[in-house]
């Protein structure tokens, strides 16, 4: 069985995308997570030591949408998986990002990138 914990609509002014006025004028990016991790024994000992403290992943996933700017949403949705990752408790997580303000000539309501990684995901071969 799995438990999860969610966090919906994280945002962060970023400098992420291929084109120069991305990169020069930023616009707002906008994570949803899913977390999935055994929540048994937080709620048997009530204690947030046992559980992993959704205030501070909000607080790391903004940190890397408004850090190193990145080309694709891929990459980006990438690097907050990976790092969430590397928090003991968490065996799999489910990451959405949205570019609500992408360069897009026609009107359009969102765009969104979903990727979910495991802990047993091996890193990805990039072949060049």
């Amino acid at each position: 069985m799995t438990d999860t914990i969610s966090i919906a609509g994280i945002r962060a002014t970023g400098f992420h995308g291929v084109y120069d006025h991305e990169r020069r004028d930023g616009q707002q990016f906008v994570a949803d997570l899913v977390l999935e991790l055994p929540l048994a024994r937080a709620a048997a000992t009530d204690d947030v030591a046992d559980t992993v403290h959704y205030g501070e992943v909000a607080e790391q996933v903004a940190a890397i949408l408004a850090g190193d700017p990145v080309n694709l949403l891929e990459t980006l949705a990438a690097r907050i998986a990976d790092a969430i990752l590397e928090r003991p408790a968490v065996q799999a997580v489910t990451v959405t990002l949205h570019k609500p303000q992408a360069p897009i000539p026609v009107p359009f309501g969102d765009v969104a990138v979903t990727i979910r990684r495991t802990r047993d995901d091996a890193p990805a071969e990039v072949v060049a």
